[in-house]
């Protein structure tokens, strides 16, 4: 058994730094790839055969982007080797597409329905001013691309069963994850009493806007408040109880702007229901405090960029070319973590120091003068 054992750990071993969401049995396929192959790397074959065959990465194929709004679009993407379907509604994937010669990454909330859609994901991405890729994916990529794919991951996570009384809280792209979990709830024929509060600037920019109000003509226990902020202004938290009267016996579900996720979060700790509130943050507060950025060393990958302070260690890695370990880019999962060799590195939501021989979230730090990070 021993032997056995070991020769499992021998195949496996190319392959464990694989980021999977399948069994042990696929690094063990891959491992053996690795090791039949060297020291030619197994992608040098396996693309000839399929472009999305990986031994070292998961990937996958955009096979169509649908506009949902002028500025929002579901894109369709078919997985590759070693991805697993049996994500949970409300998780998000990372995605890393390749413009220009660099590649780019980003997560976005998953909008299909866990292992029901059979080969095929969907993200619904809204384009921002600010958002490179999301702006990209939303109006340039073309069906056929083949990009990068990270495990889903996240808590914003709806259970199986749900809660018998739900609540859900969403503005504007907040509500992708949402409608993750309102199709999965459908496509399992399980129907909780559920009230669904949505903000949108007019009828034409809500995402899913005809999808939504067929759910309330159709679905049994689901209730839509939408409120449309350029005409009605925004919901009023302190004033919930006239537009939900019973949301304190609701375990509730908010994802959207800061502004107002800051809102709910004060009322349910007002109230004392804190254990019954779970949020979605897609954007990260950054403090005002001094960081003057500098020159990042990546110690193993022999690479060096200058960035200012605004710019993230995560980022920083990305714009040379590195594959830098992330989920959530918003200092939660601790996926990103590293450790800093050398320098001082800054957190750019608290301003907190860190120096050498930390181990530091590369998705919220920035270079507080010259650094060097282990990768």
């Amino acid at each position: 058994m021993s032997a056995i054992k070991a020769l499992a750990r021998w195949s496996k071993a190319p392959a464990r730094d694989v980021d999977t969401a399948s069994g042990p049995w696929v690094n063990i396929v891959r491992g053996l790839a690795a090791r039949a192959t060297t020291p030619l790397l197994p992608d040098d074959y396996l693309s000839l055969l399929n472009p999305l065959w990986s031994a070292r990465e998961l990937r996958g194929e955009i096979v169509a982007v649908r506009r949902e709004t002028e500025d929002t679009a579901t894109v369709f993407i078919r997985p590759g080797w070693g991805f697993a379907g049996d994500y949970q509604p409300g998780q998000y994937v990372g995605i890393g597409l390749r413009v220009n010669g660099r590649w780019h990454w980003r997560s976005y909330s998953l909008t299909s329905v866990p292992e029901q859609d059979g080969e095929q994901i969907s993200i619904t991405v809204k384009a921002t001013p600010e958002g490179f890729l999301s702006t990209h994916l939303v109006n340039g990529v073309e069906p056929g691309t083949v990009i990068r794919l990270a495990a889903p991951k996240g808590d914003f996570a709806l259970p199986d069963p749900p809660p018998p009384a739900l609540l859900f809280i969403s503005a504007g792209s907040g509500i992708t994850p949402i409608m993750g979990m309102l199709r999965s709830l459908r496509a399992r024929e399980q129907h909780p009493d559920i009230v669904h509060v949505h903000s949108a600037p007019s009828a034409d920019a809500v995402i899913f806007h005809d999808e939504l109000r067929e759910l309330e003509g159709k679905q049994d226990g689901y209730r839509l408040h939408l409120q449309l902020t350029d005409s009605a202004g925004h919901v009023d938290f302190a004033q919930f109880d006239t537009v939900v009267p019973d949301w304190r016996e609701r375990s509730a579900w908010a994802c959207g702007p800061a502004a107002m996720l800051d809102d709910v979060e004060n009322l349910w700790k007002e109230h004392g229901l804190d254990s019954e509130l779970h949020m979605e943050r897609f954007t990260i507060a950054a403090t005002d405090k001094g960081g003057e950025g500098g020159t990042v060393t990546f110690a193993i990958s022999d690479k060096q960029v200058e960035i200012d302070g605004a710019t993230t260690l995560l980022e920083a890695g990305e714009q040379v070319g590195i594959q830098m370990p992330f989920g959530c880019r918003m200092g939660i999962c601790q996926t990103c973590v590293l450790p800093l060799d050398g320098g001082n590195v800054r957190d750019i939501r608290s301003g907190d120091e860190h120096g050498a021989g930390d181990r530091i979230q590369t998705c919220i730090s920035t270079a507080s003068g010259d650094c060097t990070i282990n990768i």
